[in-house]
């Protein structure tokens, strides 16, 4: 696998194939190999618990998931060698691609092991994978933890049975996309695309005068709430 130049890691599509053919090939016990990525949409109603950035500042979860921006979301834990370095380099590889426009996402990864996963932790678990300073990493409680997982249905009972899921939500009071599997960088670009666009296709009343709405830099898509008359 490469690395940039702040030590990264670099994953495209070989290295990703490379990384879901290791996974198979090890023995994850309760664990359930996903052989394609199924979406659906929800509403997922944030409850109100606090969490804790890899910085040490604590917040509410509304704070740190609603500030005005799509928002990409996962779940991990710090000691995960399976599920967990996949998605996380798939985070770094999608704001990769986003490019100029990378800024504009809300990334957020919350810890499903709040105990271990002290902000110090995460700022190091961060490191590894490009994301210090790039997206927000948080813990919790591990009732809150807990609260948290079962709002977004992704409560499995222990950290080891978790599954990879990434939720993408267009901007606050929106639906939220659920991709089940390993989804690819450029799925989860694709999909940010279509679900942002479908929030200015919306707010232009579905007219096809919308076009000039949406900003498209190296492959990424922003919202402009502006429409053609």
């Amino acid at each position: 696998m490469n690395r940039n130049a702040n030590g990264a890691a670099i994953f495209g599509v070989a290295a990703f194939m490379c990384a879901m053919s290791a996974w198979a090939a090890e023995d994850h016990s309760g664990h359930q190999m996903a052989s394609s990525v199924v979406r659906s949409e929800h509403v997922y109603p944030l409850p109100d618990v606090k969490v804790i950035n890899a910085d040490g500042k604590r917040m509410t979860l509304k704070q740190a998931v609603d500030d005005g921006r799509p928002v990409v979301l996962n779940f991990i834990y710090t000691t995960c060698n399976a599920i967990c370095p996949v998605t996380s380099q798939v985070f770094y590889e999608f704001r990769e691609k986003l490019g100029a426009d990378s800024a504009k996402v809300n990334m957020v990864s919350i810890s499903i092991d709040p105990e271990q996963d002290t902000p110090r932790r995460l700022t190091e678990y961060a490191k590894r994978f490009g994301g210090a300073g790039v997206w927000s990493h948080y813990t919790s409680s591990s009732a809150e933890s807990m609260e948290i997982q079962r709002a977004f249905a992704a409560w499995r009972g222990d950290k080891m049975n978790h599954q990879p899921t990434t939720y993408l939500r267009a901007a606050p009071g929106r639906p939220w996309v659920r991709l089940d599997g390993f989804v690819s960088p450029e799925g989860m670009v694709a999909e940010y695309r279509q679900t942002v666009s479908r929030v200015v296709s919306d707010n232009c009343g579905g007219s096809s005068k919308n076009a000039s709405s949406i900003s498209q830099t190296a492959g990424a898509t922003s919202i402009n709430s502006k429409c053609k008359s």
